[in-house]
């Protein structure tokens, strides 16, 4: 396993405030793409596999995903004050930004050239997703379950979601279920294997 320089951490709740409202303000249509260049490679909070790990426990929980990340976040370093900083840095600046753009679209909301470029918003999202997660799949050849595995629950949730149309919530529960499943027995058998070795 290679050899990871020692990793930074928040000076303060201030700078977790600061640094997770210019998160929010940067992440038009969705955040992932830069939560994940800003925490693993300019701030160095985490690694790639902390950050993969800790997005998945994020993407189940009830709720905004990089909220959910944001309280992980800052109630790890700073406990109940700092979970709340990061998720005041996560709200305060995108509620004032939404509400003001909420007045000025009310006006123009029926233009074709407001629809159009809220279909290329959202375009734009789409490929941002899509190239982080292809940036994140080497994070996964460390993960117990094995990459084949990985794909194929990935496969798994796109079809069931994506194809054949079945509610999130239970595409979720089933392949939530079988990657549990096999992570445990994974990690059972490389526990058991480790403890033989004298």
């Amino acid at each position: 396993m290679p050899d990871h320089p020692p990793l930074n951490h928040p000076r303060s709740k201030t700078d977790l405030f600061v640094s997770f409202t210019l998160l929010a303000l940067q992440g038009f249509g969705g955040v992932l793409a830069v939560v994940q260049r800003e925490l693993v490679e300019k701030k160095r909070w985490m690694t790639r596999e902390q950050f993969v790990e800790d997005w998945a426990v994020a993407q189940i929980m009830p709720g905004p995903n990089v909220v959910n990340l944001s309280l992980m976040i800052g109630g790890r370093y700073f406990g109940l004050p700092g979970a709340l900083a990061g998720l005041a840095g996560m709200l305060a600046a995108p509620l004032v930004v939404v509400l003001v753009l909420a007045i000025a679209f009310g006006g123009v909301s029926d233009a074709a050239c407001a629809q159009g470029a809220l279909r290329g918003m959202g375009a734009v999202s789409a490929g941002l997703i899509a190239a982080v997660g292809l940036k994140l799949i080497g994070a996964l050849k460390s993960n117990p379950m094995g990459m084949p595995m990985c794909v194929g629950l990935a496969a798994a949730s796109f079809v069931g979601v994506g194809v054949m149309r079945w509610p999130l919530a239970f595409v979720l529960l089933g392949t939530g279920l079988l990657a549990c499943s096999w992570a445990y027995w994974q990690l059972a058998k490389q526990a058991a294997s480790s403890g033989a070795q004298p």
